[in-house]
């Protein structure tokens, strides 16, 4: 797996993952919906940015890393 994650990327990632997971471990959304997609979203964006890695990005052709992939 390569890294296709730059740091910037990875702690707005980060910082957004929290912030979505906070949103929906707190109550604060009116939605059972809402809730769900905050939550499923939220660790995603922390998975990817914890691995520096995704999907997305890969299947679209493009990298915000600085490290060059073998």
């Amino acid at each position: 797996m390569s890294v296709n994650v730059g740091p910037a990327d990875r702690l707005i990632r980060l910082i957004a993952g929290v912030v979505l997971v906070a949103l929906a471990l707190t109550g604060l959304l009116p939605h059972p919906a809402l809730f769900w997609i905050s939550l499923v979203a939220g660790v995603i964006m922390i998975a990817t940015a914890a691995l520096r890695f995704c999907p997305l990005y890969r299947l679209i052709g493009l990298s915000t890393s600085k490290v060059s992939n073998p």
